[in-house]
């Protein structure tokens, strides 16, 4: 404050006006400066007294403020990396609206080989998609399993198909054979906060276990291929259980406790294309549509060392458009959806590289925030949703692209995910 108004008593000998100004000015500096400095004291105070609680005994900190130009207001190691868990989202959903539009929209197909003859398809039916993480998910309205069934099956009907010769073919080949990012805990990947990203999703790659205490009553949809070891045991108030299944697998395995109710579990779908195809045989049949064909995967061909079946695009007669990016960006911050977060990965990669996978969209977003001047020992990511404890980042570099997507044209749609849970909280 002193240099300040030193510089105003030299400029007043020149000119009265000048004075009133430089004075005016060096006020309204002196107050900024004052309530900058007084917030930094209270911040210094309320951290010393967290970091000297119990529960910090053994606790790691990384805080860093900055008012909204972005002006340095007070930090306590800014720069140290640490794990993101969920806040790793910022960095997936910023770099998605910017690399891909928030108007972007995944595709999935309908198609056929061979030929049709007096309603006879004699050849495959193909259902194609290109990472669709909504999928018949229950989030949006007029995108729900029924909403994506009643145009399957009325764009079957307009080709006047009343029988399928041929088989079922799920083209789950857009993205890579990795589903899970590497680094994932093993307790998580069998809930449904670990469902893996296929190129065909379905359901959100979600499933629902009703139990009455230890025991499993039902489930939300009629899980295929899957046999159960349940362990679980009737015990405290609230749900205390872990699934364990992966990708691929026949085996899933439950175990914890759970109180003495009704209660709901959620898991990750091991399958989510033959989980897919079989609903889709259902409507089939429920729709009067002849068939008796086998349910295929491009997955599953490559793992039986066959050739994978090409889909035709030629015969393409449903083109089923998702919702555009800003509506999933919402829900994925909203709830943060982890699968939206490894399916924003995958297709950055893919959109940007031409590689989808989770090794191409991770390289992508740390250059991406590299050129946007964050220094690059302070991020290390593994993942787009933060569920792999190999990610870390530090304070500055979240403020940072906190700061950097404000002044973005998207970042309404951006903030609108994180307003509801910060009205929440």
């Amino acid at each position: 404050e002193i240099p300040l108004r030193l510089v105003g008593s030299e400029m007043c000998i020149r000119d009265r006006s000048i004075i009133m100004k430089s004075t005016f000015s060096v006020l309204i500096l002196s107050s900024q400066l004052f309530f900058a400095q007084n917030i930094a004291q209270k911040l210094e105070a309320a951290t010393k007294d967290l970091l000297n609680s119990a529960p910090a005994y053994s606790a790691n900190l990384s805080f860093y403020v900055a008012d909204e130009a972005g002006n340095f207001v007070y930090e306590y190691q800014g720069n140290k990396g640490l794990s993101t868990a969920s806040t790793q989202k910022i960095f997936t959903a910023a770099t998605a609206l910017e690399a891909l539009g928030k108007n972007y929209q995944w595709t999935t197909t309908a198609s056929h080989s061979g030929n049709i003859s007096n309603g006879n398809l004699n050849g495959n039916l193909f259902i194609s998609s290109n990472g669709d993480p909504t999928l018949g998910s229950w989030r949006y309205e007029g995108y729900k399993p029924e909403n994506f069934r009643d145009k399957l099956i009325a764009a079957l009907k307009t080709k006047a198909i009343s029988k399928i010769s041929g088989d079922l073919v799920i083209d789950d080949s857009y993205f890579d054979f990795q589903t899970v990012p590497g680094g994932w805990p093993w307790d998580d990947m069998g809930n449904y906060y670990g469902a893996g990203v296929w190129s065909v999703n379905w359901r959100e790659n979600q499933f629902d276990i009703h139990t009455s205490g230890k025991d499993i009553k039902n489930f939300n949809i009629e899980l295929q291929n899957v046999k159960w070891v349940n362990d679980l045991k009737t015990a405290g108030s609230s749900d205390q259980s872990l699934i364990f299944t992966a990708p691929h697998s026949e085996v899933a395995h439950i175990t914890g406790t759970l109180p003495a109710k009704n209660m709901t579990v959620s898991g990750a779908t091991p399958n989510p294309p033959v989980q897919l195809g079989a609903e889709i045989k259902k409507w089939l049949k429920d729709s009067g549509i002849a068939f008796n064909g086998k349910i295929i995967t491009a997955s599953a061909q490559r793992i039986n060392g066959e050739p994978v079946a090409q889909y035709p695009k030629n015969n393409t007669f449903l083109e089923y458009k998702s919702p555009t990016l800003d509506k999933v960006v919402y829900w994925f911050l909203k709830k943060s959806v982890n699968l939206y977060g490894e399916t924003l990965v995958k297709t950055i990669g893919k959109e940007k590289k031409g590689e989808g996978s989770f090794k191409a969209g991770v390289s992508y977003m740390q250059d991406f925030w590299r050129g946007k001047g964050i220094n690059q020992y302070m991020i290390n990511f593994a993942d787009g949703s933060g569920l792999s404890p190999q990610n870390y980042v530090s304070a500055r570099a979240e403020v940072q692209a906190l700061l950097w997507a404000r002044k973005q044209p998207w970042f309404n749609e951006f903030f609108e995910g994180f307003l509801h849970r910060v009205t929440k909280w």
